[in-house]
């Protein structure tokens, strides 16, 4: 299998105030949090938002190992719903040392260029910020950070900086040329 070089950027947040917000888009969009551990939801959100933007890390792991992830403490899924239908998600983790990683976050394609993407990375950042506040014996959030690549969709880094995300590193890396997976197998066209 070939390999491409893709640029990964680190981006963060050193304090709240950072925090730049977004216009809320037209229609019936709300953000819940997903409390109710569910491998199966989970799974559903990575695949449906990055199945057309190469996102395969995740694809083989077993049930246990979502599950081990979505127990952790400090671990939360906010969902963007669109009248009642998933769009898109912000996946957070807190680290030991006060950081929250914005695991994941993107919408299904067809809620894209519609708003929902600024409006819930500003809700699920602020979520970020005082996710210790929902977690007894967690640190208090210092920092918010996330990475972002060149397989991402096409405005995932202007989305991160217009939320007031700043670059503090940037690695070019060889990866395996793989198609896009799709939501399920063969679900794009070769």
């Amino acid at each position: 299998m070939s390999s491409v070089p893709v640029t990964t950027w680190y981006l963060e947040q050193t304090s709240p105030a950072d925090l730049l917000p977004a216009a809320a888009p037209e229609g019936d969009v709300r953000i819940v949090r997903a409390e109710v551990p569910s491998p199966e939801f989970n799974r559903f959100l990575y695949t449906a938002v990055g199945g057309d933007i190469r996102w395969t890390d995740r694809l083989d792991w077993p049930y246990t190992r979502w599950q081990e992830l979505l127990e952790k403490p400090g671990v939360e899924t906010w969902v963007a719903y669109d009248r009642g239908t998933p769009a898109g998600f912000i996946e957070l983790e807190a680290q030991d040392d006060g950081a929250v990683e914005i695991l994941y976050f993107g919408l299904l394609p067809a809620f894209r260029g519609r708003g929902i993407g600024g409006h819930l990375l500003a809700r699920g950042t602020a979520r970020a910020w005082d996710l210790a506040e929902r977690w007894p014996g967690l640190a208090p959030t210092k920092r918010v950070w996330v990475h972002t690549c060149d397989k991402d969709g096409e405005f995932a880094m202007a989305n991160y900086q217009r939320r007031g995300f700043t670059l503090y590193d940037t690695r070019v890396e060889l990866e395996p040329d793989a198609p896009n997976p799709g939501p399920w197998p063969r679900a794009y066209p070769a």
